[in-house]
């Protein structure tokens, strides 16, 4: 890779930043409750059923600490709720309230619209291919 060149981790992590920010805008513009990128994050992992606090914690890549904080933040916002785990009486789930299944509607409408602006900005035949680049496995991370 030439040094002037970019590598792909730098590129992807301003990619999902144009998204966050474009996220971010469309939810303040609508009066909905500012988030975090860790709590937007969190939300984008989370089973319509609920989920536990450590699995949230592996999809992220966070650890349970992190996790738990960005969790205890939305709840205390009124998006997400703790209820018992009907499958094990020591965990508890983490799902959203109605108000988060409404702030969570409006967060993937405004996703498309920003899906819809990327292939206005670069095409969507590129948009296309970034998406099935994106989609296709990768495989186990090389050790």
């Amino acid at each position: 890779m030439p040094s002037d060149q970019r590598d792909l981790t730098q590129l992807l992590g301003e990619a999902r930043r144009w998204f966050e920010e474009g996220l971010s805008a469309a939810m303040a513009a609508a009066g909905e409750t500012p988030v975090s990128p860790t709590q937007v994050q969190l939300c984008s992992v989370l089973d319509d059923e609920g989920t536990t606090v450590s699995e949230l914690a592996r999809r992220m890549g966070v650890t349970r600490q992190t996790a738990h904080q960005a969790v205890h933040g939305l709840v205390a916002a009124g998006i997400l709720e703790q209820v018992p785990d009907p499958a094990s009486a020591r965990q508890r789930l983490i799902r959203r309230t109605p108000e988060g299944e409404r702030a969570h509607r409006r967060a993937r409408a405004a996703i498309a619209r920003l899906e819809e602006q990327l292939a206005e900005r670069i095409g969507e035949e590129l948009t296309g291919a970034l998406r099935t680049a994106l989609e296709t496995p990768w495989g186990p991370v090389p050790r």
